[in-house]
């Protein structure tokens, strides 16, 4: 059984490691010759809007699936009728669109951010005097890791964000003042059997994940995570992995947003989890029963960025595992990460600090 991915990046590429343990075959869809999930399985090097490429795609697999959401809906809904696609292509435009996203969330009764669509001058000073001041100006399509997005502190900061972002659609929303990040992620097959990870606990900075732990946070939390992510789930009759990401203030959740992929906050299920999430959203698409989601211990999952550390100065740490992506460093880019897995959240917390520091990056873990 061959599965299809549109995208080749690192997701693609974890995707197709979790699949050949269970007898599965992986065809690619990606411009990028050096991408790395064609490193590891066929790749198809077109454009993922490329009509002729993706039916193809289509034609040689049994599903298609994705590791990123901003990849063409349009293109996916031209596909031939017969081209099954998971998750649905209804969650993925939600995800695409800020706006979309933030109405799905008040449909769903899943509490989020004050916000006003912007589309002129006008309506970010209608919607700054609305809102008020801090705020966030975002575009509402193509933003991710930070990209996209202008902090407003004060009234003078508004034309300079309307100079940098005036030309795209955007949305304004409050500055939320949160204690700390948590996701959650959870899987829906086909016939509706639905399993939750345990919360996780992110840190970042500049915009990029940085550090995650899991699991984290009091139970009652966990359990109000996890509704609301059923709630989605069952909303679009969903396949696949989905994740919710909140701001925590004063013990109550926030919707900040959600990726209908595998995601960066749950690469600690490979070490840490009895089934990965990788495992699980090809078990999901493939409808086959569901596997186990328990942690194996707490665990905490380090993002490399920007530049790898050297093999012998990790691998030779007990208990760290190195997942190298096989990507060309440059500033800002994710590069691999690193896990480790502890009998005590103390414990963990401890080591991820002392690991942070070798790797001297200069971040606060709460």
């Amino acid at each position: 059984m061959t599965v299809g991915i549109v995208g080749a990046g690192q997701l693609g590429r974890m995707l197709a490691l979790a699949g050949y343990p269970l007898g599965l075959d992986f065809l690619f869809l990606d411009p990028a010759r050096e991408a790395p999930a064609g490193k590891v399985a066929p790749q198809i090097c077109s454009d993922f809007t490329d009509a002729e490429a993706l039916a193809r795609l289509a034609r040689e697999t049994e599903v298609l699936t994705f590791d990123w959401e901003n990849i063409s809906v349009d293109a996916l809904r031209a596909l031939p009728k017969g081209a099954h696609i998971c998750p649905p292509i209804s969650a993925l435009a939600a995800a695409q669109d800020r706006v979309s996203e933030k109405q799905l969330f008040e449909r769903l009764k899943i509490p989020t951010t004050r916000w006003h669509s912007v589309e002129s001058r006008g309506e970010l000073d209608r919607a700054v005097q609305e809102i008020g001041l801090p705020g966030v100006l975002k575009t509402r399509r193509l933003g991710y890791d930070g990209k996209g997005q202008r902090v407003l502190r004060k009234p003078g900061d508004v034309a300079a964000a309307w100079e940098a972002l005036g030309n795209s659609p955007l949305l304004y929303e409050e500055l939320v003042p949160f204690d700390y990040e948590v996701s959650i992620i959870g899987a829906r097959s086909g016939r509706g059997e639905v399993v939750t990870y345990p919360l996780n606990g992110n840190v970042h900075a500049e915009g990029i994940l940085r550090l995650t732990r899991a699991p984290y946070g009091p139970a009652p939390l966990q359990r109000r995570a996890a509704l609301y992510l059923r709630r989605a789930l069952e909303h679009f009759h969903y396949t696949g992995i989905l994740t919710i990401e909140f701001f925590v203030r004063a013990g109550k959740l926030i919707a900040n947003e959600m990726a209908p992929r595998v995601h960066n906050s749950g690469h600690w299920t490979i070490e840490g989890a009895q089934t990965s999430q990788f495992e699980n959203h090809l078990r999901a698409i493939l409808d086959l029963p569901l596997g186990s989601t328990a942690p194996r211990g707490h665990c905490a999952m380090i993002n490399l960025i920007g530049e790898m550390p050297g093999r012998n100065s990790v691998l030779g740490i007990a208990g760290v595992h190195l997942h190298d992506y096989a990507k060309t460093p440059r500033p800002g880019r994710k590069l691999g990460h690193l896990t480790l897995v502890e009998r005590s959240a103390a414990l963990r917390d401890r080591r991820a600090r002392r690991l942070l520091g070798e790797l001297a990056a200069a971040i606060r873990i709460p």
